[in-house]
């Protein structure tokens, strides 16, 4: 099966050790391409450049939630600065990881709010699609989307709403990501949730090295491990895992507008 790993964070440290090893294993395995995603203005460069090292890898670059209080206003105006100038390269692919954290109460929702708007107009500006943190924020995040929006959409990372929060996703253009979290068993809620999803809406992803799926516990995450992932998703969702596979890897292609 072919396989794109949607959303990882492969220029973290964890990899420094055995990265292009990880990347080798990866192609072994069916994983063709991997979507490396920028989170504060310290690392945009460095994902920049492992990305440039690879034809098979991808960037996107934003302003996380959880970096908060790291973010200054002239990183807005540097994000700006970045897309201007990679515009229309094919190794960019998206504005992201943007979003809203709640589940970190000491987070102010303000600041998240109004860097969230900033970076949906940004990705609206440069006609990119927006991959979107949400963690305890459905409810904010789906109404700034049908505020703002995008007539690329995006993928709602780690999805783990419920039916009726996935319908306003889809109807407003966006993919669900799927990844490790759904395999544990405590995911009780996204067990019942994934069988009602349509293969036409959904795409697969890690967070590598966060969020290690069930059957590597205790592991650094890795887009090794998506094939794994796969199949363990489409066992719950009642589907064959090639057909799962090949679903996601044309909705990523048309999320990215890749040829």
């Amino acid at each position: 099966m072919t396989l794109i790993d949607t959303h990882t964070h492969l220029d973290f440290p964890d990899f420094d050790a055995d990265r292009t090893t990880v990347l080798e294993n990866c192609r072994a395995a069916g994983v063709e391409r991997v979507v490396v995603l920028g989170v504060f203005q310290a690392n945009w460069q460095r994902v920049w450049d492992l990305v440039q090292s690879d034809k098979g890898l991808f960037a996107t670059f934003g302003m996380h939630p959880l970096y908060l209080e790291e973010h200054l206003p002239a990183h807005l105006r540097e994000l700006g600065d970045w897309l201007t100038r990679l515009k229309g390269h094919p190794q960019l692919c998206a504005v992201g990881e943007i979003g809203l954290d709640y589940f970190v109460e000491t987070l102010d929702r303000n600041r998240q709010q109004q860097l969230f708007e900033a970076q949906l107009q940004l990705a609206a500006d440069f006609n990119l699609p927006a991959l979107i943190h949400v963690r305890r924020s459905h409810a904010a995040v789906i109404a700034t989307l049908k505020r703002q929006k995008l007539s690329r959409g995006g993928i709602i990372h780690a999805f783990a709403g419920s039916r009726e929060e996935a319908r306003e996703y889809i109807k407003l253009g966006f993919k669900l990501g799927l990844g490790g979290a759904a395999t544990w068993p405590q995911a009780l809620r996204m067990h019942r949730v994934l069988p009602g999803l349509p293969l036409a809406s959904v795409v697969l992803e890690t967070d590598a090295p966060d969020m290690a799926p069930a059957m590597h516990p205790n592991r650094r995450n890795s887009p090794e491990y998506l094939p794994d992932i796969c199949m363990a998703l489409a066992q719950l969702m009642g589907v064959p895992a090639e057909e799962l596979a090949a679903a996601s890897t044309h909705n990523a292609y048309e999320v990215f507008d890749w040829r």
